[in-house]
């Protein structure tokens, strides 16, 4: 599989990504063929005249979920490809940063105590400013003598991540009982009722950290040899992670508003496109992009119809397929094992 070239694997898993896509737009409770949600979709791209209601169904309510879940799955698949590569740990995600933490409080106080609680931020907003003040915080605690230091680093986000955790829990407690179930809810990831104006800051966020990351490939194929290494071949290692670090907490604050704290894509998913494809990280970022993508979009798809009508979080499923699968993945590969 690792003699495969990168553009035939990318075009083989954007025709899979699209096929999952049209059929995650067609499948609901209201069942839409997948030849009508593709020519629903044809028609706003290509012009064209559809169903009404169909085109409402797939175009405003279905596609516009689809999409953030895709987006969401790459976001997280590419920052946990790059965290792993960066503190040297197989078991960094993107909420090592305290990134999780940080956008919980925020959105939690706006939920609990209103809009007003934050300077009337929203939701979103709120969840991305805390996000953003808990890697701040991590960030002046990972540095030693001036240097971003990998170890001090995961420790200062494990230690931000239970401050913030413990001021969520205090805030749920202040909470009217009706607001539990759409703060848990929130908690553990969503993306139902997801709009385009929302797709757009994701969007863009998303697509251009994904281009500017795969294109540090190279780089980040020198990192895992360690600093010296690193820094033998040219690379400033401080201003690398810095950039890094300042790209993967970005796409993680901006996903974490829109969509909660959704766990496991950034763990498992590196490690599913490295035995498949390899460890070049030149490869490794855009197909661990398309791969996260597609997983979520199923997870996604999965997370409104094993229990209709009832909805399920998307960490619900997250955690029950990623736990087992890591474990195998850990008992396969002995480096994690030993980490």
């Amino acid at each position: 599989m690792h003699a495969v070239p990168l553009p035939l694997c990318l075009v083989v898993l954007g025709a899979v990504l699209v096929v999952v896509i049209l059929a995650a737009a067609a499948i609901g409770s209201v069942s839409v063929s997948l030849g009508d949600s593709w020519q629903v979709v044809r028609a706003h791209v290509f012009g064209g005249t559809v169903d009404p209601a169909y085109d409402q169904i797939v175009w405003n309510f279905r596609i516009p979920r689809v999409l953030l879940a895709a987006l969401c799955g790459a976001g997280l698949a590419v920052t946990g490809v790059v965290l792993q590569a960066l503190v040297s740990n197989p078991l960094a995600d993107p909420f090592i940063l305290g990134v999780s933490a940080g956008g919980s409080v925020g959105a939690v106080a706006v939920m609990a105590l209103g809009a007003g609680a934050l300077g009337g931020l929203g939701v979103s907003a709120a969840a991305f400013a805390g996000a953003m003040l808990a890697v701040a915080l991590v960030f002046l605690l990972g540095q030693q003598r001036g240097k971003l230091n990998p170890v001090r680093l995961v420790l200062a986000g494990v230690a931000v991540s239970y401050v913030f955790t413990s001021i969520t829990s205090f805030l749920q407690l202040q909470t009217e009982p009706n607001n539990m179930r759409q703060i848990m809810f929130w908690l553990l990831g969503s993306v139902a009722g997801a709009h385009w104006d929302q797709l757009q800051v994701a969007g863009v966020v998303v697509v251009a950290s994904t281009v500017l990351l795969s294109l540090s490939g190279r780089q980040l194929n020198a990192l895992v040899t360690g600093d010296e290494s690193a820094t033998a071949l040219g690379i400033d290692v401080k201003r690398l992670r810095l950039v890094l670090i300042v790209l993967t907490s970005l796409v993680a604050g901006v996903l974490i508003g829109v969509a909660g704290g959704i766990g496991f894509v950034g763990l498992m998913v590196p490690h599913l496109v490295r035995l498949a494809f390899g460890v070049d990280h030149r490869r490794l970022l855009p197909l661990a992009a398309v791969v996260g993508a597609i997983y979520l979009v199923v997870v996604d798809l999965l997370s409104r119809t094993v229990d209709p009508p009832n909805e399920l979080p998307l960490n619900i499923l997250t955690a029950l397929f990623g736990a087992p699968l890591f474990i195998w993945l850990m008992r396969r590969d002995r480096s994690l094992a030993h980490s």
